[in-house]
């Protein structure tokens, strides 16, 4: 892309915010499997089947905030730009873009050959109807809002260019908006299915819905009309593939078996201790990619008692051995998490490394100051008569062995005094409990390659209430923390930004707000006869050059 004398400066400014998408000890950058793009001689046509290991509730990105859904959405709905390698932004639906310099004005030029699955122009109406659609309220988006951020407005320059205005400097949008949470859905369909959307989806991408037959499997046709990939793909035009299929497959054992078999051509999320077997079966191919963003964090919810006491969390971290939850669960093959940042993300703070280790003395000491200091019969801290008992909400099936951190904390906080009682619930339970805050421990991660992840996990903004679902699970409402968050927002200097994220993850340390357990390495295991099987810089997979080898 050939820049202005002006674009050249705004990009070199953008480029030190992009590169806070890629410091830390390890890269997302977006990673080829084996044989991507290669020299082998490809295969067009035939059908390739893909195992999840959950299912989406919609295929919606303005709407769904799961991984599961993404990591099917990603092949329907394109983005504006695209994330390379090296963190900075490529063409993708938009040629080229300005931005201003306090970051609040972002102009983008748009492909002109580019339509919708259902044959709408793609233009700037449709990025403006987008970008409304997912601050509108009546949407209830639940990730894609937190990353628009403090959007203002949007304005049609001409029929191909559109310029999106902020009330505030938001300095990470070119990295939200590589995200396929930000992908361009087709504003007709919108319109026609309504609430309906999400089980039509319509995009620009390689590929178009065709049904999801639910709990079973979700399946994608060949757009033959594609011809606008980003220069980050390993070929042009339309995809090998006639078909993609999503195999809902839940259970470990079921979706490991069907990729050895031969049932499935490639599986995600394989369990630790099959990683070891597949590296040493000459028919499968082991593919992994690291996680940017927030790590698999446990969250107490500060709003029900006692959890808004920090000697009552403090002990309970210091009662916890996360090193051997995580050694035992996951036999070596996952990282232990320090802070609530992965380390992979710009602006990880390492001084969050070690500050703590399990202190069971220390953490009876906490409770007994908090005035837990009575015991029922089977050894149950009380206080004024109620136990201590604590709710881990979880969702089925057992993803990345979240239960078993359940049952192995639930062994650990007994110890001091706690008694844990695990909530296995479905995800739409999970949901619904989230937003009337029906839990008193629960989890998430977020994949998402700035620090301003942050602010989607622990800004007051992002609380969740019985009309909005969102990722502050532990209710946190801190005005200076706040005020941190946003100030992050405005910056484009990696020091400045690092500086204000590092108070902000030290502080949720010390005050026992986050309990990072594990940075999860997304893993798939494939057949061999493909090839083509791309991570993109969150780590989730890309099917567009799959192909099988002659």
């Amino acid at each position: 892309m050939r820049l202005t004398r002006t674009k050249q400066v705004v990009c070199s400014l953008l480029l030190v915010t992009s590169l806070l998408a890629g410091c830390g000890k390890e890269s997302a950058a977006p990673a080829p499997a084996s044989g991507t793009p290669g020299t082998e001689a490809k295969v067009s046509g035939g059908e390739f089947i893909f195992g999840l290991a959950s299912e989406p509730t919609v295929l919606d990105p303005g709407v769904e905030p799961s991984a599961a859904g993404y990591r099917v959405f990603r092949q329907i709905f394109d983005s504006l730009v695209v994330e390379t390698a090296d963190h900075s932004f490529k063409p993708w639906l938009a040629t080229s873009w300005e931005i201003s310099p306090d970051a609040k004005q972002f102009t983008f030029h748009l492909r002109k050959d580019v339509k919708f699955h259902d044959g709408t122009p793609f233009n700037g109406e449709a990025v403006k109807f987008n970008f409304d659609r997912i601050v509108d309220p009546k949407t209830k988006s639940r990730f894609a809002v937190s990353l628009i951020g403090p959007y203002d407005s949007s304005e049609v320059i001409d029929e191909y260019t559109i310029r999106v205005n902020f009330k505030q400097p938001h300095a990470p949008f070119m990295e939200a908006l590589s995200q396929a949470f930000l992908g361009m859905a087709s504003p007709t369909a919108v319109k026609k299915f309504g609430d309906k959307f999400g089980q039509n989806p319509v995009g620009t991408g390689p590929f178009v819905f065709e049904k999801w037959i639910q709990k079973s499997e979700i399946a994608l046709n060949k757009n033959p009309d594609y011809n606008w990939a980003p220069e980050t793909a390993g070929h042009t035009g339309a995809a090998y593939l006639d078909k993609l299929i999503y195999r809902i497959i839940p259970e470990d054992s079921t979706r490991v078996g069907s990729v050895q078999s031969g049932q499935i051509a490639a599986a995600e999320t394989i369990p630790p201790q099959n990683i070891v077997a597949f590296k040493n079966d000459s028919n499968i191919q082991m593919l992994e990619a690291q996680s940017p963003g927030s790590p698999y964090t446990l969250m107490l919810n500060t709003t029900k008692q006692p959890w808004d006491d920090v000697k009552v969390r403090t002990a309970v971290m210091l009662a916890i051995d996360m090193d051997t939850i995580v050694k035992t669960l996951y036999m070596g093959t996952y990282q232990r998490a320090w802070g609530p940042l992965t380390p992979s993300t710009a602006g990880y703070d390492p001084k969050v490394e070690n500050s703590w280790k399990p202190d069971t003395a220390k953490a009876n000491q906490l409770l007994d100051e908090a005035g837990w200091t009575e015991r029922d019969a089977n050894g149950t801290r009380m206080k004024n008569g109620q136990p201590l008992v604590m709710n881990y909400l979880i969702g089925t099936p057992n993803r990345e062995k979240r239960h078993d951190i359940g049952t192995m904390m639930q062994q650990q906080l007994k110890q001091i005094g706690i008694s844990v009682k695990i909530d296995l619930q479905a995800t739409n339970a999970v949901v619904s409990a989230i937003m009337n805050g029906q839990y008193d421990m629960t989890g998430t991660s977020l994949v998402q390659g700035d620090p301003d992840v942050l602010r989607s996990i622990y800004h007051s903004i992002n609380t969740p209430t019985p009309q909005k679902f969102a990722f502050n699970l532990g209710h946190l409402e801190n005005p200076e923390i706040d005020q941190l968050l946003m100030d992050g927002l405005k910056s484009t200097d990696l020091k400045v930004r690092s500086d204000i994220y590092a108070k902000v993850q030290e502080y949720l340390i010390e005050n026992a707000l986050t309990l990072p357990t594990y940075v999860f390495p997304y893993t798939v295991a494939a057949q061999k006869e493909f090839t083509g099987i791309q991570f993109d810089s969150r780590a989730y997979p890309l099917f567009y050059d799959v192909a099988k080898t002659q």
